[in-house]
């Protein structure tokens, strides 16, 4: 009914076009005209206002000789104020933005090896908005954001990679690792050092205590028995201690025993044979 009276309405963040015996006229922005199709007005056609977005997949090859498909995101609008350019000289615009980001991509990844591209899409993306913008101003478009989305290496080649990757991890794995068993040897090895040193301190201190029961052994039995040596006690001590050494050795079955000459001459030699080591260890000290 509005059209027969020549009256149209424009949505919010629409224009349209208005057009007189065929010929541009005007930019009719949102809300109600009139239109006096008896004078040759129409509408040509409509043009939003909105940002738009078109994703475009290019498969390019990398330096390195890996294809690779990259994904762009290109979001853009037509400007009010060049809208008849917009709506006049492009007959699709989205194949137009298309071909400018195919060109832009496959001139700039085969420059850059496959780990670039990645650590690049930034000024990949960069290059595609600054073509795109240089481009579609002309036609009355503005380029509001370019995005580089994905890049897809080949199946094979992103399987490799992760060979790469995992391969590298467990080199990393194993170094730490074998540092681990080398720390943990040389605090085993550093315990085993001082263990020892330790249980040579405690033999020394038992010997030392052996000598100074013996000898206080032998100063109170000189004292309490008139006419006794040091000689004769030690002979004594050492005759005793040969006796209770052969019952602890006869007393066992799983000693592992050293049969010695065990004759009364014997004893006679094994106690001079000790007495000169103790006076030995006693004037090297």
């Amino acid at each position: 009914m509005g059209q027969a009276l020549g009256c149209i309405q424009v949505d919010q963040s629409t224009v349209a076009i208005k057009e007189t015996f065929g010929k541009f006229d005007d930019v009719l922005e949102p809300g109600c005209h009139c239109l006096p199709w008896c004078l040759g007005s129409q509408v040509a056609g409509h043009l939003s206002l909105r940002v738009q977005q078109l994703d475009v997949r290019c498969e390019t090859k990398t330096k390195d000789n890996v294809f690779v498909n990259v994904v762009a995101s290109i979001q853009y609008r037509a400007l009010v104020d060049k809208a008849e350019d917009a709506f006049y000289k492009l007959s699709n615009t989205r194949s137009q933005i298309q071909a400018y980001v195919f060109d832009v991509i496959r001139a700039s990844v085969p420059k850059l090896d496959l780990d670039a591209t990645f650590e690049q899409k930034n000024d990949i993306a960069k290059a595609v908005e600054e073509e795109l913008e240089k481009a579609m101003s002309h036609y009355g478009f503005e380029i509001v954001q370019t995005l580089i989305v994905d890049i897809e290496p080949d199946e094979h080649v992103k399987r490799a990679m992760n060979e790469i990757n995992a391969a590298a991890r467990m080199r990393l794995a194993a170094n730490e690792k074998a540092e681990a068993e080398k720390i943990l040897q040389i605090k085993r090895a550093e315990g085993d050092a001082e263990s020892k040193y330790l249980a040579g301190l405690g033999i020394a201190r038992q010997r030392q205590a052996i000598v100074d029961g013996l000898r206080d052994s032998v100063l109170a039995f000189s004292v309490n028995v008139p006419g006794t040596t040091s000689k004769d006690v030690m002979d004594m001590v050492l005759v005793t201690q040969y006796f209770d050494t052969m019952k602890e050795i006869g007393a066992s079955s799983k000693s592992n025993s050293v049969f010695i000459p065990h004759g009364p001459g014997a004893v006679k030699d094994i106690a001079s044979q000790i007495r000169e080591g103790l006076l030995q260890g006693n004037a090297t000290q």
